[in-house]
């Protein structure tokens, strides 16, 4: 099986301060799944963080953070509290278990366990995280475009400010308008009107090619383009992009006063999160330079950098 199809299998994170350990799991699960391992609390919320696990297996015993501890600071993380987490210890009291449950554990296997039990519990909360997973990304999902949508765009928005604040690098937002909507919609109909944002939205798209770039509806004809880790030189180059994609789609305006063919109008702001900024003051700025890129004729982009 190769690396690709472990995982899509599920991604563990097994955590336990014995190799021994972390060796048994790994040759009970390893043939199925793409297996990762931390010694400490420390690692694994690192781990965590920037692997993003689909199942964490977790040792409640452990020198330092132990894991009811871990599975604490989890649950408290908006960025990890989705990923299900199995404990698998030596503990094996009533009151271990209840605290490891309300901790935010999913599961509890005490040591020395059997193998069948242990894989057939990591298959049922793969399951149940894959359709979770499923229904989050449909609420988050845009019906119309097959984008995210404005809630998406808002977690998404939140989170990606606090990791490029910690990471100390740039985060980067293009507000996009398609010029004269209401006009197309008047001149062509309302389901050509519906097609016009499908397949710009498809077009935007693929500009927005990093895992971490999010392509998002704003509301009607607005979309928001986030680029984490994207100084304003790299925004720039996304926006000539777009203005490019939109326009080989040639989609006929015959009422715009801008173009004979569908055109869009960006504010483009690269900023470097800080304890002197917000990610309100991000979407602020980007909305103004917006406006000033419709005032002064549409089609176009304009764009700043702060920080």
């Amino acid at each position: 099986m190769s690396w690709t199809d472990l995982a899509a299998n599920g991604r563990i994170l097994i955590v336990d301060d014995a190799m021994e350990n972390i060796q048994i799991l790994h040759h009970v699960l390893g043939d199925e799944h793409d297996v990762l391992f931390a010694l400490d609390g420390v690692k694994a919320l690192e781990l965590a963080r920037n692997q993003r696990p689909d199942l964490i297996l977790l040792d409640a015993v452990m020198p330092g953070m132990d894991g009811f501890e871990v599975c604490a600071a989890l649950r408290a993380s908006a960025e990890l509290s989705s990923i299900p987490v199995i404990f698998v210890t030596a503990l094996s009291n009533p009151e271990d278990e209840t605290r490891a449950l309300e901790a935010g554990a999913m599961d509890f296997i005490s040591k020395p366990f059997n193998v069948a039990v242990v894989k057939a519990r990591v298959r049922t909360q793969l399951t149940l995280k894959r359709q979770a997973d499923a229904m989050r990304e449909l609420s988050l999902t845009d019906s119309l475009t097959g984008v995210s949508n404005r809630r998406s765009f808002s977690d998404t928005l939140d989170s990606e400010w606090r990791s490029c604040m910690r990471a100390g690098t740039p985060l980067s937002l293009v507000l996009i308008d398609i010029d004269h909507f209401k006009l197309y919609n008047d001149s062509y109909g309302h389901q050509a009107g519906d097609s016009c944002l499908q397949q710009v939205a498809a077009a935007m798209q693929r500009c927005a090619q990093r895992p971490h770039d999010m392509l998002a509806r704003y509301g009607g004809e607005e979309f928001a383009l986030l680029l984490p880790q994207v100084d304003a030189s790299g925004a720039e180059t996304v926006a000539r992009r777009l203005l490019e994609e939109v326009a080989t789609l040639a989609l006929p305006h015959r009422n715009s006063p801008t173009s004979d063919h569908v055109t869009i109008s960006m504010g483009v702001v690269c900023m470097q999160p800080g304890a002197d900024n917000t990610s309100a003051q991000l979407v602020r700025a980007a909305d103004t330079l917006l406006y000033e890129a419709k005032e002064s004729g549409r089609n176009r982009y304009r764009i700043a950098s702060y920080g």
